[in-house]
């Protein structure tokens, strides 16, 4: 028996151009070479393939996860800025309460007292949300929270509704009493000196103040803060010269200091209407105004009846 295998190699037209013997105890060893090469190809090629398909998969994951980034991140936006509209109403709904207030000062009104204006039992505000610590909080905690907030300036704009409507079925007929009342400033400046107790400037002692002291310009224009009759108009002691107009329902209102009267007593004038010039004249540190507001013969503050 042979010991070899001989390999012929032949040209394209068919003779024999070399000639190879392989032993054949080398056969066995010579497939194994050829089936682990292929197998090797095949596992690497099967691997490369394999690593293609999961580089797309980390490419489409990276793409929908920064996607779903720029989602939450304008998602967490809309959170912030929805925050801050409703801390918005809060505000909004805070100075709808101040101003019924005024305006049932002004009216000569019963005060509401039953806390129903103002958010609910107590009249207290609710807490703003801090949009600073959104990015912190638990969302479906800050929803019920806003849903919380959403329902409580709800409520507070039905209460605060209802108590307009009974501020203007109690204005009806009171419109003189409104023509009447000193709502505006009399003039602008600085407040120099305010309502109630103060140290006198000139001996130093503890005194009730009855008016308002506002400084500004010699000849600056004094103008009234409602309708009315001027019922003086002269010099008076330390108040040297000084109007008094009398606006009906017990109020009063007097200009002390002035430079120049304008009107005369007896003349009827109109809110808005210059009366008088700032001056210095009676017992004054410097051009100002003494504005006083009196009420049945009692002087109450003056700031309470500035209405913008």
């Amino acid at each position: 028996m042979k010991k070899k295998l001989t390999l012929l190699i032949f040209d394209a037209a068919g003779t024999p151009v070399k000639q190879t013997s392989i032993p054949r105890f080398l056969l066995p060893m010579a497939f194994m070479i050829v089936m682990a090469a292929s197998t090797a190809l095949y596992l690497g090629i099967s691997d490369y393939l394999r690593l293609k398909e999961e580089v797309k998969d980390v490419h489409r994951l990276r793409s929908s996860l920064q996607l779903q980034e720029e989602r939450v991140v304008q998602h967490q936006s809309q959170i912030v800025s929805f925050s801050n509209k409703i801390n918005a109403l809060n505000t909004k709904l805070a100075e709808l309460g101040d101003f019924e207030q005024k305006i049932r000062i002004i009216a000569n009104l019963e005060p509401n007292n039953d806390g129903s204006s103002i958010f609910g039992v107590g009249g207290s505000d609710p807490e703003d949300l801090d949009p600073t610590a959104v990015m912190e909080q638990d969302y479906q905690e800050l929803v019920r929270d806003m849903h919380v907030e959403i329902d409580e300036i709800d409520q507070a704009s039905h209460n605060q509704q209802r108590s307009f409507s009974s501020i203007f079925s109690q204005l009806e007929g009171k419109r003189n009493l409104l023509a009447a009342t000193p709502s505006i400033r009399p003039l602008k400046g600085w407040v120099s000196s305010r309502f109630g107790y103060r140290e006198s400037p000139f001996t130093g002692r503890r005194e009730f103040h009855r008016g308002l002291d506002i400084a500004t310009h010699a000849g600056s224009p004094i103008i009234a803060p409602a309708d009315g009759l001027v019922t003086f108009a002269g010099s008076k002691g330390l108040m040297g010269n000084m109007v008094a107009i009398e606006h009906g329902f017990g109020m009063v209102t007097r200009y002390g200091h002035v430079q120049k009267l304008l009107k005369k007593k007896g003349e009827r004038v109109k809110r808005g209407e210059t009366i008088a010039l700032v001056g210095n004249t009676g017992r004054s540190t410097g051009p100002h105004l003494h504005y006083e507001v009196r009420l049945n013969g009692v002087a109450v503050n003056p700031v309470n009846y500035f209405f913008n």
